[in-house]
């Protein structure tokens, strides 16, 4: 089972206009910077969980074929709305991101996954049918909660406290786009990547942008400890 919000999560980064670049998490560098996906014009890129629309737009503007899933039907709608207003077709899809049946072996160039794999139970599922989709070589970018931001309760007093347990499997509460969330460790993620056959090629915990305008989400403990942890991985050749 996946638990998701019912109401379109506010954008990550502020002062960046929706569409213009992808977005890995709240007050990070984005793309422009990391330059992780590469050239995208003529590619077919799988996005899982749209948030508010704005890496599949950004996506489609830069020529890419996208398709996007995401199982919250006012995310979707938001979506649309802002591929509309860009006018730039992107195939939307309703549905938890493990369902992708009808997506056919090997014919993705690119996925892509920020922070939506936090609202599912099983990420193992995901990444196997990650893999079955993807081109032999082709690569899966994706970011998670950092797993040592699980552990602080930015929100309380005493934010630099350790309030949970690195070992506490149980869903989170947060007052985040996603009201329930499901914590992992370094070894869950990158052990079910392995499982499922990828190369884990790139690893950042990038630190807060130094200036600028910040987030909704923004807590002066992401000084001190990453909010977020970005991936790149490839599927394996057989």
């Amino acid at each position: 089972m996946e638990l998701h919000s019912q109401t379109p999560p506010a954008l990550f980064p502020a002062g960046v206009a929706d569409g213009d670049t992808v977005v890995y998490g709240p007050d990070i560098a984005d793309e422009g910077s990391l330059r992780l996906l590469g050239t995208v014009e003529g590619r077919r890129i799988l996005e899982l969980g749209v948030g508010s629309g704005r890496n599949s737009v950004a996506l489609a503007r830069q020529g890419a074929k996208v398709i996007a899933v995401d199982p919250d039907p006012d995310r979707l709608e938001s979506a649309r709305a802002l591929a509309e207003r860009h006018d730039v077709k992107v195939e939307f899809h309703q549905g938890d991101l493990a369902d992708i049946a009808f997506v056919r072996a090997d014919t993705v160039d690119t996925v892509l996954t920020v922070h939506a794999l936090a609202t599912v139970d099983d990420p193992d599922r995901v990444f196997r049918q990650v893999h079955r989709v993807l081109r032999t070589e082709a690569a899966m970018v994706m970011s998670v909660p950092h797993p040592a931001w699980d552990l602080i309760a930015p929100d309380s007093d005493d934010p630099m406290r350790v309030a949970r347990s690195w070992f506490d499997a149980s869903p989170r509460v947060t007052s985040g786009p996603d009201p329930i969330t499901y914590p992992t460790t370094f070894g869950g993620v990158f052990g079910g990547l392995y499982r499922a056959g990828f190369r884990v090629e790139v690893v950042l915990e990038p630190e807060p942008e130094s200036s600028g305008p910040r987030s909704r989400w923004w807590h002066d403990a992401m000084r001190m400890i990453p909010a977020t942890l970005v991936l790149r991985v490839r599927k394996v050749g057989l």
